[in-house]
């Protein structure tokens, strides 16, 4: 018997058809954008979890925490961090 794997994409694309869970998915869409940036950023430059803690002067946890989602940063620690990942911090509204 083969073992099927189910692709993400192909899963979110039919989930978010459910108007309900498109609504709540839409709801924490910055979050995710910032996570994204924030893992890009620290995966473009070559930086662990911990180098980056280090540099914050805070702990690996709390970097582990803010990319699972399980965090709510401020705009003061958001800072810190694009200075630790000798980037820019830039926020639009659209």
């Amino acid at each position: 018997m083969k073992k099927r794997h189910l692709d993400f994409k192909v899963w979110e694309k039919e989930a978010l058809k459910n108007p309900k869970l498109r609504k709540e998915y839409d709801k924490l869409e910055p979050e995710f954008t910032l996570i994204r940036a924030i893992l890009e950023a620290r995966s473009k430059r070559g930086v662990t979890q911990k180098l980056l803690a280090q540099r914050m002067g805070t702990k690996q946890s709390v970097i582990s925490r803010l990319e699972s989602g399980n965090a709510n940063p401020s705009f003061a620690f958001l800072k810190r961090l694009a200075v630790a990942l000798e980037t820019r911090l830039s926020v639009t509204f659209t």
